[in-house]
């Protein structure tokens, strides 16, 4: 019997609050004050300056007198940096109190208190301020983070932030290190608002009036009792009386594809896939009250539960054996009798996340009182050391077939006389003498491993996997999405960009492109022209000359700069702004600033 696996809980005993922390007064602070003040600013509000800002919302405060010593109010705010910098990101500094009477003049006091302890960070922080905002705040709404999102210039950094809002508490480094993997983790949160924006029933009713859905295509009907999984999709659109008719008779939906009717999702997985370098996918499934959807399995994909809307059951079990841990297909539905004990036993609710790698097996049933809506976000689909292999060997192979003599010599005149299995069990010296032989020619092949090439060959497929990107506002106006050209009674006005040596560029995000050598030519792929639906369209390059390609790996390389149009090692001014203008084109570069007409 397998060992039970270790797997990370984050359960605080309590709903958190908003983080507060007290302002400090406009008083002389001596070196005997500064311990118990950095005291008071961690633990909260004290009675004294809570007092202090209800008299401040009455307007009772007297104006700060002037002739303050500056050095006074510099160690006053140093203190209030350096405490509010200790307390833990994800903590609450303040809990406000439950009693009903005393919480709603409790939390005037903390709004106004913590507005005060904002200004005056910002006015220490300065221009830095926007930019640490979308790094620290990552309890907004997903809507507000995504928009500050937007304000940060590293599509690498952007992904990053996302990633450790989706697990927040865990740091994202730890989660890598320690559970990545390795184990389930369950995050409860005790916030039934943390994923609102991302999706919901409403959308999903919306979709289906809105959208061409098709059954088997984008939508699935399915139901699990008594240990029988089925499948209940009727060919053609899946229109809302039929699907609604199905959900009311206890089946689950499945939405196959969202990102391709939510613009919320897209974004997320667009962005996701940059922190995994791996294509980030998504299902949504609605379950109704009292019911399951699916036989107990395990997938083939690293997967994050989300828990959007109601509640619902989980249980999480061990790889069954050693061929089933990280497998690279998924299982065949199992029966109760075929899983074992489960690992993890929990109900989800909204707001909490669950992960767990490919290959733990799980199941999930909805409680009889509420609906439940779920997304799961996957990646890392045979993403593995063996598919990278699985392109190197045969190219190794026939690299050595053609370069070394060894591999191109004749077999045995008599080999099949004692080799096969039929000759397995024989005692024959030369049975020893063939397999030293073919061992030594199968490490010769490594020596001829194209590893580069075929890491170029899986990020190919990669480009061709993912999303396109979902453009900010500012790419979008610094790309070839804000040029000015307009047709105004069928006449053509501003159809010229200026480019000149000194015009600043860079690539549109850092895995919009891949430059990949094949059959004695150089093509740069790209995803810019993906559809929103998997392998919908062919992949997408261009060509690049030859005298080109170190201007274009000069680009990568300097992402996320800005670099001149003269910066880049072409030969000529007109080789730099041609690549410039072809790259532009295709919408893979923006300037730096919005664009004008020539």
């Amino acid at each position: 019997m397998k060992a039970l696996s270790a797997f990370a809980v984050y359960k605080p005993t309590a709903k958190p609050k908003a983080v507060t922390r007290s302002p400090l007064n406009n008083r002389d602070v001596g070196a005997k004050r500064k311990s118990a003040m950095k005291k008071q600013l961690r633990q909260g509000l004290t009675n004294e300056v809570m007092r202090k800002a209800k008299d401040k919302r009455r307007g009772m405060n007297a104006k700060t007198k002037g002739g303050r010593n500056l050095k006074q109010q510099k160690a006053t705010n140093d203190i209030a940096m350096e405490a509010c910098s200790e307390v833990p990101e994800g903590c609450a500094a303040v809990q406000v109190e439950e009693e009903s009477g005393a919480e709603g003049r409790q939390q005037d006091l903390v709004a106004d208190a913590n507005r005060q302890v904002m200004e005056m960070r910002r006015k220490a922080v300065g221009g830095a301020w926007q930019v640490k905002e979308a790094e620290k705040n990552m309890t907004r709404s997903l809507s507000s983070l995504l928009g500050s999102l937007d304000l940060v210039q590293n599509s690498r950094k952007r992904a990053e932030q996302l990633f450790q809002w989706l697990i927040k508490p865990f740091p994202s480094k730890q989660f890598f290190r320690k559970q990545w993997e390795k184990h389930p983790t369950l995050l409860q949160r005790h916030e039934p608002d943390y994923y609102q924006g991302l999706f919901s029933t409403t959308e999903f009713d919306r979709i289906l009036r809105e959208e061409v859905v098709n059954f088997g295509v984008n939508l699935d009907v399915t139901s699990y009792r008594d240990d029988v999984r089925e499948t209940h999709n009727p060919p053609g659109r899946a229109l809302p009386s039929v699907v609604w008719d199905f959900y009311q008779n206890g089946c689950s939906l499945r939405l196959l594809n969202p990102q391709s009717f939510s613009l919320a999702i897209w974004k997320v997985l667009s962005i996701l896939q940059e922190k995994f370098g791996s294509m980030a996918g998504a299902n949504v499934y609605l379950t109704p009250p009292g019911t399951q959807g699916f036989a107990p399995h395990y997938d083939d994909i690293e997967a994050f539960v989300l828990q959007l809307e109601g509640k619902k059951h989980w249980r999480v079990y061990n790889p069954r054996c050693k061929e089933e841990t990280l497998p690279r297909f998924s299982s065949p539905n199992y029966s109760s009798a075929d899983v074992g004990a489960p690992i993890l036993d929990v109900v989800l609710e909204a707001g909490d996340v669950i992960y767990f790698p490919r290959g733990f097996v799980h199941q999930a049933a909805c409680l009889p009182d509420v609906h439940s809506l779920h997304l799961t976000l996957s990646t890392f689909q045979r993403n593995c050391f063996g598919d990278l292999l699985e392109k190197i060997m045969p190219a190794a192979l026939q690299t050595a077939i053609e370069e070394d003599v060894a591999f191109r010599e004749g077999l045995p005149l008599d080999y099949l006389d004692y080799m096969g299995v039929q000759n397995s069990e024989t005692e024959d010296p030369r049975r020893a003498s063939f397999l030293q032989k073919v061992d030594k020619l199968i490490r010769k092949v490594a020596d001829y491993a194209p590893v580069d090439a075929a890491v170029d060959q899986k990020a190919k497929d990669l480009i061709h996997d993912c999303l396109p990107p979902v453009y900010t506002a500012e790419e979008k106006a610094c790309s070839v999405h804000g040029a000015p050209v307009r047709c105004v009674n069928g006449k053509i006005h501003d159809l010229l960009i200026n480019v000149d040596g000194n015009t600043q560029i860079r690539l549109l995000r850092a895995g919009v492109c891949r430059l990949c050598s094949e059959e004695g030519k150089v093509n740069l792929y790209y995803t810019v022209e993906n559809s929103r639906t998997y392998h919908k369209e062919e992949p997408k390059c261009i060509e690049i000359d030859d005298y080109n390609v170190e201007a274009v790996e000069h680009l990568i390389h300097s992402y996320p700069k800005f670099v001149t149009v003269d910066s880049l090692p072409c030969p000529a001014i007109e080789e730099k702004c041609n690549l410039t203008v072809d790259l532009f084109e295709k919408g893979l570069l923006t300037f730096k600033e919005p664009l004008k007409s020539a």
